[in-house]
């Protein structure tokens, strides 16, 4: 057969832009699962990007400090992902895992090659770090035989039905039955948490979690390094390697949530667990694996990953070509543009203003975290640390208004959390910490 392209006028879809249009439009057909993820007052229509910056349906420019919900890893509309992507989507738009593609084995072989030295690593696509968190469970359970799982009380890992049932924070479980046998243990937070500050009470709980929660016999035990929705909560030193060690001797994996955490985002290396001197079982991935295409992956030592080889586990994108392209990009741009270095340097200069910022206004309480993964959290009171979420609702709507995207979140939601993209630079240090002054200093008018 002779391959042959006709050629043919292709008329472009119709997108109407403007602002009532597109808000009545979704309050009309979205449904109310989906509709009832809006943080601002006024909805926020974004049109474009590039780089570290967006611009509202308006031509309005905002520093985004959130990475469009950390997906954006490398920048908004980075010419290299972009490459990849239009290579990829000219050749072939999907390859389903029943067949073979070049581009996703690529992928997976240079994700193995981030993991630890010493161990063999195998790669799972699948489209979202929920789904991701989902397969690590079902995942720890098939190979240990155990059913019991551990998270903290405070942690995210996602809103699918597996995902919510280790998510510890009220507001992502739903009313329904959730998944069975996991327990909650408390959560090592250095400015909140119930055993105040230390690693060896949480630890201490942990076991008596263990003891008194479960059958005593584990699958396997879920952490962030840093705690995300959870407003940027790190896990003090020798935790996560107290934790693993119980977990191990219980008969467990050691799983590490890295959808927020990874890719450099912590400014000290490609995964933050690599920070605390841990070799996890299992690895979670998502967010900013693709620069904004869809795609979670785990990495699973390969004894643990092949206890499932007696029936496959099937997700109809996971490791779809287009999406593996601009997953291989975004590492390749991570390399090449030395993101990690900037997001350590970048990063400690902007903490260093956002800590200006504590000293001038009484209401923060704490500024917290590391690399590109910062934090604000707002209370009423220093010394009874009360939670302030109306103020901190004030405020982020003002950082709006004044240039930024970031977010409000938290148990409480008194928190405003900062993961802007890698490519974040020195020179927008100074015009953050201004919008953010601006903002508090309208607080402190009303």
């Amino acid at each position: 057969m002779t391959d042959t392209k006709l050629p043919r006028t292709v008329p472009r879809l119709n997108v109407e832009w403007d602002r009532d249009a597109i808000i009545r439009r979704r309050d009309r057909f979205y449904s109310a699962s989906q509709r009832a993820f809006v943080p601002y007052e006024n909805p926020l229509i974004i049109k474009r990007g590039s780089g570290q910056y967006v611009w509202d349906e308006q031509n309005n420019r905002l520093t985004d400090l959130l990475g469009m919900n950390l997906c954006i890893s490398v920048g908004h509309a980075h010419p290299a992902v972009l490459a990849a992507v239009r290579e990829q989507v000219e050749m072939l738009t999907h390859c389903t895992t029943m067949f073979y593609h070049p581009v996703p084995a690529h992928f997976a072989e240079e994700l193995v090659g981030t993991m630890p030295a010493g161990h063999e690593w195998v790669v799972h696509f699948t489209n979202s770090g929920a789904e991701a968190i989902d397969l690590a469970l079902m995942m720890s359970r098939s190979y240990t035989g155990h059913h019991d799982i551990v998270a903290l009380r405070n942690s995210y890992h996602g809103a699918t039905y597996g995902a919510q049932g280790v998510t510890g924070i009220k507001s992502f479980r739903h009313n329904v039955g959730q998944l069975p046998n996991v327990a909650f243990t408390a959560d090592p937070n250095q400015y909140r948490g119930i055993f105040g500050v230390g690693t060896q009470p949480y630890l201490d709980d942990l076991d008596r979690t263990i003891s008194t929660m479960t059958s005593g016999a584990l699958a396997g035990m879920l952490i962030e390094t840093v705690q995300g929705y959870g407003g940027i909560v790190e896990m003090p030193p020798g935790y996560m390697q107290g934790a693993f060690e119980r977990t191990r001797a219980a008969g467990g994996v050691a799983i590490v949530d890295e959808v927020q955490s990874g890719f450099c985002k912590t400014g000290d290396a490609m995964w933050g667990f690599e920070a605390e001197g841990v070799v996890p079982d299992i690895v979670v991935m998502g967010k900013g694996i693709g620069n904004g295409i869809p795609l979670g992956a785990v990495v699973a030592k390969k004894e643990i990953a092949e206890a499932m080889s007696n029936k496959f586990i099937f997700h109809t994108y996971g490791a779809n070509p287009i999406a593996c392209a601009a997953g291989r990009a975004v590492l390749r741009v991570i390399e090449e543009e030395n993101l990690l270095a900037n997001a350590h340097r970048v990063g400690k200069a902007l903490k260093l203003r956002l800590l200006s910022l504590q000293e001038k206004y009484q209401i923060i309480g704490d500024v917290r975290g590391r690399g590109f993964m910062l934090a604000i959290e707002m209370v009423k009171n220093r010394d009874t640390r009360e939670p302030a979420p109306q103020e901190t609702a004030y405020v982020f709507e003002r950082t709006r208004e004044h240039g930024l995207v970031m977010s409000k979140s938290g148990t409480y939601r008194n928190v405003l959390r900062m993961v802007p993209p890698l490519c974040l630079s020195m020179d927008d240090v100074e015009p953050v910490y201004e919008a953010l002054d601006r903002s508090f200093q309208d607080l402190a008018r009303i």
